[in-house]
């Protein structure tokens, strides 16, 4: 059940930096500090939730039940009610999820409210990919600075931002108060360049060089790695080539269909009609729709 609505503005979905908001009805929502305690894999479903309660809003919806956000999650609808079961109450029994007010739980919950500033170190092909994405601002995180050490591409703009010398690093993520850093670098710079940000303040760290990152215990580093996310996609297809044959073969020996304690047909999922939740990849997220780090 989903009801349309004219769209709302951010007044409706709480004040960035206050660690709470107010919901359209007019209900404070908890600081985010609550939230403390939500298991990892929740957090990761949890993001792709606020995603499909993006794409509601700006489609007009108002009300949005457990089934239809779950389905276009891709989880189970008892699976996204524990979810949010960790953001306190939420939905009406019969009526659904307020789309705007559940967006603003969950924002708070990820720490959006308090909005975040982001470097980006390597304007190469893939920095370039990053820093030209539109998607970043509209989940909370402002692009604050290019930089990188080819002199020949410092004072280029990149999208909305003038590129600027890695020697630079150190103090203008300081002044720009900078919140994460994304390290887009060939693998030999990737540890002096994580050093910098570090020494700036930052202390949340994604990376895309293929090596692991030596920082401070409080600084918290995620890890991109393309070709572990390809071999997972390559076993799943394996996976599925090989369900298609085990199918495919048992019709064709005549095999029966299963059959229920009272004698009704058990059906089976078809390989291809199958929704694949993937496994945790390097950065904790899901190898799936769930875990793409730059969904659209």
């Amino acid at each position: 059940m989903t009801q349309p609505h004219p769209p709302q503005g951010n007044d409706a979905r709480g004040t960035a930096g206050t660690g709470e908001g107010a919901t359209p009805s007019g209900e404070r929502v908890a600081p985010s500090s609550q939230y403390r305690d939500i298991p990892q894999a929740t957090v990761t479903r949890l993001a792709n939730y606020l995603r499909v309660l993006g794409s509601l809003s700006e489609a007009g919806t108002l009300i949005v039940s457990s089934e239809e956000l779950a389905r276009a999650a891709g989880v189970g609808s008892a699976k996204l009610r524990k979810d949010l079961s960790f953001l306190g109450p939420n939905g009406v029994r019969g009526v659904g999820y307020d789309v705007l007010r559940l967006q603003t739980r969950i924002e708070n919950a990820l720490g959006l409210d308090r909005g975040h500033r982001v470097v980006l170190v390597g304007v190469g092909n893939l920095g370039r990919a990053l820093a030209c994405y539109p998607g970043f601002d509209r989940r909370g995180f402002t692009l604050a600075g290019l930089f990188d050490a080819d002199p020949a591409l410092v004072g280029e703009t990149v999208g909305d931002l003038v590129v600027r010398g890695v020697d630079r690093l150190e103090s203008d993520a300081r002044e720009l108060g900078a919140t994460i850093g994304v390290v887009a670098t060939p693998e030999d710079a990737a540890q002096s360049v994580c050093d910098l940000l570090v020494s700036s303040g930052v202390r949340s760290v994604l990376s895309f060089a293929p090596i692991e990152l030596d920082v401070p215990e409080q600084v918290e580093v995620r890890r991109v790695d393309l070709a572990v996310e390809m071999q997972v996609l390559s076993f799943n297809s394996a996976r599925n080539d090989e369900l298609l044959r085990t199918a495919g073969g048992a019709h064709a020996a005549g095999v029966p269909s299963p059959r229920g304690p009272l004698g009704s047909a058990v059906s089976t999922p078809s390989p291809t009609r199958r929704s694949r939740t993937g496994k945790a990849g390097p950065l904790g997220s899901t190898v799936t729709r769930n875990g793409s780090v730059i969904a659209p």
